[in-house]
């Protein structure tokens, strides 16, 4: 069965779309607020967060030759929002960008037959512009708004 690999495109958008907004944004914007606990590099690290937790599951999967993922609970938001606002905005942009990176060509190379697994366990894993851009998308209405 030939596996949809639409993610690729999909994820190298949204890491363009990181790229083009760390270039962009002053050290001021960094700090905008996003909602009431959140601001724009909060959202970046939160990205990074979960990027690298696919990253980590990618790992596990490929090393043990199955879908291997850990059961992370909703609330590991909450309990990381004094982390990640502890990172310096610049800092949580660059992180951000880099794991976005790093996890966008790790998926275009992971072995297909375990990708099918991960990609039908959770879409979520694979197509990581889904998340991206709906933060994304609060990063800019909290900037132009």
């Amino acid at each position: 069965m030939q596996q949809d690999r639409s993610f690729v495109e999909l994820n190298r958008t949204s890491t363009n779309r990181i790229r083009a907004l760390v270039a962009r944004l002053s050290d001021e914007e960094l700090q905008q607020r996003v909602g009431p606990n959140w601001t724009v590099a909060v959202s970046l690290a939160h990205l990074a967060f979960w990027d690298r937790r696919v990253l980590s599951l990618l790992d596990q999967t490929e090393q043990n030759g199955k879908l291997s993922a850990p059961d992370i609970d909703v609330s590991v938001n909450d309990i990381s929002l004094p982390f990640f606002a502890a990172i310096p905005p610049r800092q949580a942009a660059t992180i951000c960008l880099e794991v976005a990176q790093a996890l966008d060509a790790r998926l275009e190379n992971f072995p297909p037959e375990l990708l099918e697994h991960i990609l039908t366990y959770n879409r979520r894993w694979v197509v990581r512009a889904l998340h991206r851009n709906e933060h994304l998308d609060e990063i800019d209405a909290a900037l132009n708004g």
